[in-house]
C-alpha cells in the first residue's frame, strides 16, 4: 500500500533525527571530574576540542570528587580526575579509583612530578612562597628554617594548618628533617604569627599591608589574581615574594594541580588524547598563561608576568612525599595546636 506523501515525509524525518541522534551519541568525548575551578581550565578545553572534535564534559566540587568516583564504583561516568594538589591524586590511586598510563607524550612531565607507576601526571606548579612587606623587611632571601626564629615573634600570618597548602609543606618538612625536627619547627612558627590562622592566601597579605605582620605564607599564583583584582592590587604592590631556600640544596616547596586515568574511564581513547594534549607545549603555555602557574613542561616558559616575580627553583623531593606525610602532617598541626594560635 502507497503511503501518503506527508506520511511518508513524517516517517522519513523519524529516519533522519534517529540518524542524528545516533551519531551524536557516538560522537567522541571526555567526562572529567575537576577539583579545579572550570574557568580555569576552560580555554585549554576549549583548545582541545578545536584540535580533536572531541567534546568535553566537566564535573566541578571544592571537595568529594574521590568520594563521589567511589560510591559510583565500575558505573561512575568519569574518564579524568583533575585536582588542585598532589595529596588528592595519591589518594585516588590509594583508593583505586585511578589506572596505570604509559605514553611517549607524557614523559615531558619530570620525574619528580609524576607518580612512578604511571597512576597520576602533574600539568603545573605553585610555589610556597614568602610575602614580605617592601616597607618593613630589608631582606631579600629567607629560608623556611628562618620562619621558625624569634626574631620573626609576632609578624607571620598565615591561613589554617590544615589547609592543604599547609599541610603539604609540613609534610614536606618531615621528609626532609623526620617528624621530631618538623614538630620544633612548626611550634616555632606558631609562636611567631601575628594571629590566630583565618581567611585565604591573599587575605595574609591583605594583613601585611595593613601592618598587622610582615610575613605572609602564600602561593605564587595569588599575586597574580591580587594585581588583576583593583580592590587587592595595593595589597600586591606593598609586599614582595621571597622563595624560601632559592639559594640553598633544598629549593622551594611547590605543589602541583594535575591529572589522572579513572580506573572504569568509558572513554578511555578520548581521555588519552586528552592528556597527551594538556602535557603538550602548545597546552602548557595556554595553561602558563590563563593561570599565572609555572608549566610543569621544562620545554615551555613561565609567563612575562611570573617570571618577573624571581626564579622557582623547585624542591628536589620527589613530589608523592606530599601524599606520603600529609597525614602525619595533620596529626602535627593538631598536636601543637596551630590554628589555635601563638601563645597557646
Amino acid at each position: 500500500m502507497k503511503l501518503p506523501a506527508s506520511v511518508g515525509a513524517f516517517f522519513a524525518a523519524i529516519a533522519l533525527s534517529s540518524t542524528l541522534v545516533g551519531a551524536a551519541s557516538a560522537a567522541e568525548k571526555v567526562n572529567i571530574y575537576s577539583y579545579r575551578q572550570p574557568q580555569l581550565i576552560d580555554p585549554l578545553l576549549k583548545a582541545f576540542t578545536a584540535k580533536t572534535g572531541i567534546e568535553t564534559n566537566v564535573v566541578f566540587a571544592a571537595a568529594g570528587l574521590n568520594e563521589r568516583m567511589a560510591a559510583e564504583g565500575a558505573n561512575s561516568p568519569a574518564d579524568l580526575l583533575f585536582t588542585v594538589d598532589a595529596g588528592r591524586l595519591s589518594e585516588a590511586k590509594d583508593a583505586g579509583l585511578t589506572q596505570p598510563v604509559s605514553m611517549p607524550e607524557l614523559n615531558v612531565i619530570p620525574a619528580a612530578f609524576r607518580d612512578p607507576a604511571g597512576h597520576w601526571f602533574g600539568l603545573t606548579m605553585r610555589g610556597r612562597v614568602v610575602y614580605a612587606s617592601k616597607e618593613r623587611v630589608k631582606q631579600d632571601a629567607i629560608t623556611y628554617d628562618e620562619l621558625a626564629d624569634p626574631k620573626w615573634k609576632g609578624k607571620i600570618c598565615t591561613r589554617s594548618g590544615q589547609h592543604v597548602y599547609n599541610t603539604s609543606l609540613l609534610a614536606t618538612v618531615i621528609a626532609h628533617k623526620g617528624p621530631a625536627e618538623a614538630e620544633a619547627w612548626i611550634k616555632g612558627v606558631k609562636e611567631n604569627m601575628a594571629r590566630k590562622p583565618a581567611g585565604g592566601d591573599r587575605e595574609q597579605v591583605r594583613d601585611v599591608q595593613a601592618g598587622l605582620c610582615d610575613l605572609a605564607i602564600g602561593n605564587t599564583y595569588y599575586m597574580a589574581a591580587m594585581l588583576k583584582d583593583p580592590a587587592q592590587k595595593a595589597w600586591a604592590d606593598s609586599v614582595k615574594m621571597l622563595f624560601p631556600d632559592a639559594a640553598t640544596a633544598r629549593g622551594t616547596h611547590v605543589n602541583i594541580s594535575g591529572m589522572a586515568l579513572a580506573k572504569n574511564a568509558p572513554n578511555k581513547a578520548a581521555a588519552l588524547k586528552l592528556m597527551a594534549f594538556l602535557a603538550s607545549d602548545e597546552a602548557q603555555k595556554l595553561y602558563a598563561e590563563a593561570n599565572n602557574e609555572y608549566p610543569i613542561s621544562p620545554n615551555v616558559p613561565a609567563s612575562a608576568l611570573v617570571m618577573s616575580w624571581g626564579k622557582l627553583v623547585p624542591d628536589k623531593l620527589p613530589i608523592e612525599n606530599i601524599a606520603k606525610y600529609r597525614k602525619q602532617a595533620s596529626e602535627l598541626m593538631d598536636k601543637v595546636k596551630f590554628d589555635a594560635g601563638p601563645g597557646t
